[in-house]
C-alpha cells in the first residue's frame, strides 16, 4: 500500500471523531442573564444597534505590553479610550491556584469529555497586566494515560479576565465580540486564536505567541524606519486590515502596540477587544480607540465604518515614517481639535508617493479618504507608493523582510519589555459573579490544520 495515498484516508478516519459539543448542553448557562434579551431593531438606522456608551480611557494590547510606560527615553504620551478598565489592583495568589477551578469540556485531541483548561498550561512569564486581568506566556501540556501533565504543543499567550470587572463594567459585548471575531479571521498577519475558555471567575484566550515584540519596541528603538522598511509593514497591515474587511470587521484600535512583529520579521495584527462587525450600510457611534489614531469622523460622532480603520493606517505610516503621529497635544480636548481641524504637514524629505498615499489615507472627509470607494483596499494596493509589492506573493509570506528581530529561541522574551517578563509568576483571586452571569458559548478549539490540508 502507498503510504502516502493511505495517510490521508488514516487521518480522516481519526478525525472524524473530533467534535466540539453542543454549547446548548451547557443548560446551567443563561446568556441572556449577562447579554440581555436579543434587540431586533434600532431606532436609528445609522447606527449600529447595541452602540456601547462613550469610553474613557484604552489599555495597551494585552498580547505582548507596551513599553511605553517603562522606557527611560522621553516618548509620547498617548490617550486612550478603555472600555475594559476599572481602575481596580488585584491582590496576588499564586497562579496554580487557578487550576482549581472548574473547567469546560471539549473533546480535543481524540479524548471524550476532555476537560481544557488553566491546568492544561504551565506559566512561564508575566508579559502583560491590566486592571481586569493578566496575560501570560505559557507552555501547553499533554495529558498522559496516568492524568499527569507532560510538556509539550508549543508556546502561547494566555490572555487572562476577570469576570467581576468586565460584568461590573458592563463590556461583556466586547469580551464576546473579541472571542467571536477571533474565531472568524484566519490570516498570515493576524494573530491566531487557539483556544477559549471558562473558568467560574475568568475567562481566558490562549492565542499564538510571538516572539519578536510590538512594531512600537522597534520603532521607538530605531528612531524611524526607512521607505522601504516601513513600506513591508504597511503592506502586510493593509493585507490583514483589508481581510477583516471583507468579513465586515473594523478593528478600531490599529497603532504600534496592537502590531507585533514574529522571528521572521513579518509583522501581525492583535487586539480585537475594541473589534466590531459592522455591516456595510450601517455606522458604528461609538467613541473608542486611541486619540492619536483616531478618525475625525468618531470623535465627531458622526459614525464610522472601516473608513475609520483606512485613516488608523495613514497614522501609522507616517509615525513609522516620521517617528511620531502627525498630531500631537498632552490636552486631549486640544489634541482632539487638531485632529479636527488642522492640515496634516509632511516632510519635505519623504518621496512624493508617500506624499501621495499619506494624502489619501489622511483625508478627513471619510467618503474621500483612499480606501473608500467600491474597490475598497484595491485602491490602496495599486497605489504607486506600492507599485514593487507583488501582493500574492505577500499574501503567501513569499516576501522577506530585511529586518529580523534578535530572537534567541521559541519561548524568548527579550522583545518584551522587563517590567512586565520580570514579575513573579502570579495570578490573582476574583470572586464568582452573582445571580448566574456567565459567557454562554465561550469555549473554542480552533479547527485542526488536517482537516484544511490539500
Amino acid at each position: 500500500m502507498n503510504v502516502n495515498k493511505a495517510l490521508p484516508s488514516m487521518l480522516a478516519t481519526k478525525l472524524n471523531n473530533l467534535t466540539i459539543p453542543s454549547s446548548s448542553a451547557d443548560q446551567d448557562l443563561d446568556f441572556s442573564d449577562v447579554f440581555g434579551p436579543n434587540s431586533s431593531s434600532s431606532t436609528n438606522p445609522n447606527l449600529f444597534t447595541g452602540d456601547p456608551q462613550i469610553i474613557h480611557n484604552r489599555s495597551h494590547s494585552f498580547v505582548g505590553p507596551s513599553p511605553r510606560y517603562t522606557l527611560s527615553r522621553t516618548l509620547p504620551s498617548h490617550h486612550e479610550f478603555d472600555p475594559l478598565s476599572s481602575g481596580e489592583e488585584d491582590d496576588p495568589i499564586k497562579g496554580d491556584k487557578v487550576q482549581e477551578e472548574d473547567e469546560f469540556e471539549v473533546e480535543e485531541k481524540c479524548k471524550p469529555n476532555y476537560k481544557i483548561g488553566p491546568g492544561d498550561f504551565e506559566i512561564m512569564r508575566v508579559i502583560g497586566k491590566g486592571s481586569f486581568g493578566k496575560v501570560f506566556q505559557v507552555r501547553r501540556k499533554d495529558i498522559n494515560g496516568d492524568g499527569e501533565g507532560v510538556i509539550g504543543d508549543g508556546i502561547f499567550a494566555m490572555k487572562v479576565m476577570r469576570k467581576d470587572t468586565i460584568i461590573k463594567n458592563n463590556h461583556v459585548d466586547y469580551m464576546k465580540a473579541e472571542r467571536d471575531i477571533l474565531t472568524k479571521v484566519v490570516h498570515p498577519f493576524i494573530v491566531q486564536l487557539r483556544y477559549s475558555f471558562q473558568t467560574k471567575t475568568k475567562l481566558y484566550l490562549i492565542l499564538d505567541f510571538i516572539n519578536g515584540g510590538h512594531l512600537f519596541f522597534h520603532l521607538y528603538r530605531q528612531g524611524i524606519f526607512s521607505e522601504d522598511q516601513a513600506r513591508v509593514y504597511t503592506t502586510e497591515i493593509v493585507s490583514a486590515v483589508s481581510h477583516l474587511h471583507e468579513r465586515g470587521i473594523v478593528h478600531r484600535d490599529l497603532k504600534p502596540e496592537n502590531i507585533l512583529m514574529d522571528a521572521d520579521g513579518h509583522v501581525l495584527l492583535t487586539d480585537f477587544g475594541l473589534a466590531k462587525e459592522i455591516d456595510e450600510s450601517s455606522r458604528s457611534n461609538s467613541l473608542c480607540g486611541t486619540t492619536e489614531y483616531m478618525a475625525p469622523e468618531i470623535l465627531l460622532s458622526k459614525g464610522h465604518n472601516k473608513n475609520a480603520d483606512w485613516w488608523s493606517v495613514g497614522i501609522l505610516l507616517y509615525e513609522m515614517l516620521t517617528g511620531k503621529p502627525p498630531f500631537t497635544h498632552s490636552n486631549r480636548k486640544k489634541l482632539q481639535e487638531k485632529i479636527i481641524n488642522e492640515k496634516v504637514k509632511l516632510l519635505p524629505r519623504l518621496s512624493g508617493e508617500a506624499h501621495s498615499l499619506l494624502k489619501g489615507l489622511l483625508q478627513k472627509d471619510p467618503s474621500l479618504r483612499l480606501g473608500s470607494g467600491p474597490r475598497g483596499a484595491d485602491d490602496i494596493k495599486k497605489h504607486k507608493w506600492f507599485r514593487t509589492i507583488n501582493w500574492k506573493k505577500l499574501e503567501c509570506r513569499e516576501l522577506q523582510p530585511k529586518f529580523k528581530p534578535v530572537v534567541s529561541g521559541e519561548d524568548c522574551t527579550e522583545n518584551f519589555d522587563k517590567c512586565w517578563t520580570a514579575m513573579p509568576l502570579d495570578d490573582s483571586p476574583a470572586p464568582t459573579p452573582t445571580a448566574g452571569e456567565h459567557f454562554h458559548g465561550y469555549t473554542y478549539v480552533a479547527p485542526n490544520p488536517w482537516l484544511s490540508s490539500p
